[in-house]
């Protein structure tokens, strides 16, 4: 049995942040080089135009970026992509995360299911590690934990 991590407790990705905010990064900052030195038949509208369109793309990788699942005294916060989730404990039934997915599955109590975008199937062993810590936690603030 592993060892229940201390609570409050945050997962979130490191690959995931490191690529996408140096990609925002890069795009911003290319999409500013483009506007300065782009050809004089573009306006100022067309300038202004591709930072802003640089600027989306980089909120976009941000949103992507900001992904991670923290657990505190009373439950669960999920945060994805464009959606953040709050769960009570008795309410996350369980989770899964098989070979080769992209991130695990909180198993809720109503039947349905939802991503934890927060726990990245790309970084193995991070990933391992911290599902291992997420189930410990269920195990012991779960309403019904597995008979053993």
């Amino acid at each position: 049995m592993t060892d229940v991590p201390a609570l409050p407790r945050v997962w979130r990705p490191r690959t995931t942040r490191f690529v996408a905010y140096t990609t925002a990064g890069v795009i911003v900052l290319g999409m500013i080089v483009l506007a300065v030195v782009v050809a004089p038949q573009f306006k100022l509208f067309d300038r202004v135009l591709m930072v802003a369109f640089g600027a989306v793309v980089a909120w976009i990788l941000h949103m992507l970026a900001r992904c991670r699942v923290g657990a505190d005294e009373s439950g669960l916060t999920v945060v994805n992509a464009f959606r953040t989730r709050r769960l009570e404990w008795p309410e996350v039934v369980g989770v899964s995360m098989t070979s080769g997915d992209p991130w695990p599955t909180l198993d809720l109590a109503d039947g349905t299911s939802l991503p934890a975008m927060g726990i990245n199937g790309a970084e193995k062993a991070r990933a391992a590690h911290q599902l291992t810590e997420l189930r410990a936690l269920l195990h012991t603030r779960g309403e019904a934990p597995d008979p053993t």
